[in-house]
C-alpha cells in the first residue's frame, strides 16, 4: 500500500483570487512506512509575494525568481504521487490549489477519492481538542522544534509522523526477532524471550489426563485434532 504525505505552500488563501502554489513537499509511505522517498520544489508563482504569505513561510520573490513554474514540474510531480493514496491536514485548501494549476495547463484534476484528509481523522478522534498540526505534534511527542515557519517538506515530515500515530501508532523498529543474536542479561548469559527454559506444570490431573484420551480413543483415528504421542 504506497501512500504520499503531501502539504504546499502558497501566496494566499484563494487560487480564484490570483493565489498561487510556490512549494510542494511529498513524503513517501509504503504499508505505513517511510522508505526515505521525498519529493520537494519550489515554484516561481509569476507574481508579487504578500507579506502575510511571507511571514508564514518565509519564501520571498526574489527567492522564488529563478525556480521553475509548475508547467514545468507538472509531469514530474504527477508521477511521483501516481494513483497513491495521498495524506494531506485540511486537504480542500491544497487540493484547490493543486487542481487549478493542473486544469490551467489541461491536465487531469486530483480526485477526492484519491485523498486522506487527516484533519478530519483528527477531529473524528480527539473531538474538541485542537487539531493544529503543531498541536498533534504535541500529543504525540512529535518534536517540531525545527517548526519556525511554515515549509511544505518538514510539515510532510512531521505529518508522516502524525498520521502514523493517528491510524494507530507508529512502530518503525517492530521487526521479527528469530534472526536476531540472543540477548545477553547482566551475567553475560543469552536471554530468550521466545522459549521458557522449563515447561510449565500441566494443571490437568492425572485423571483427567486419562479420561480425555479415553475419549478421544472412543472418537476413532478420523478425528483430525487427535495429537499423536
Amino acid at each position: 500500500m504506497r501512500e504520499i504525505v503531501l502539504d504546499t505552500e502558497t501566496t494566499g488563501l484563494n487560487p480564484a483570487k490570483g493565489d498561487r502554489v510556490v512549494e510542494i513537499g511529498c513524503v513517501e509511505l509504503h504499508h505505513h512506512m517511510p522508505t526515505g522517498k521525498t519529493y520537494h520544489v519550489y515554484l516561481n508563482p509569476e507574481r508579487d509575494m504578500p507579506e502575510e504569505a511571507f511571514n508564514i513561510h518565509g519564501l520571498s520573490s526574489e527567492f522564488l525568481a529563478d525556480k521553475p513554474f509548475f508547467r514545468d514540474i507538472a509531469e514530474e510531480f504527477l508521477e511521483f504521487i501516481s494513483e497513491a493514496t495521498l495524506i494531506i491536514h485540511n486537504a480542500p485548501f491544497d487540493l484547490s490549489f493543486l487542481n487549478w494549476e493542473l486544469r490551467a495547463i489541461e491536465r487531469p484534476v486530483i480526485s477526492n477519492a484519491q485523498v486522506v484528509d487527516s484533519l478530519v481523522m483528527a477531529r473524528k478522534k480527539f473531538a474538541g481538542a485542537s487539531s493544529s498540526l503543531d498541536a498533534l505534534c504535541k500529543r504525540f511527542n512529535v518534536d517540531n522544534s525545527n517548526r519556525t515557519k511554515h515549509g511544505a517538506l518538514l510539515d510532510s515530515e512531521l505529518l508522516a509522523e502524525v498520521y502514523l500515530e493517528l491510524v494507530g501508532g507508529a512502530q518503525p523498529h517492530l521487526t521479527l526477532i528469530s534472526n536476531q543474536a540472543p540477548e545477553q542479561d547482566m551475567t553475560g548469559h543469552s536471554r530468550d524471550y521466545g522459549l521458557r527454559p522449563k515447561p510449565l506444570q500441566s494443571r490437568l490431573s492425572r485423571a483427567e489426563i486419562d479420561a480425555h484420551n479415553t475419549f478421544l480413543c472412543e472418537l476413532g483415528d478420523s478425528v483430525i485434532w487427535k495429537k499423536t504421542p
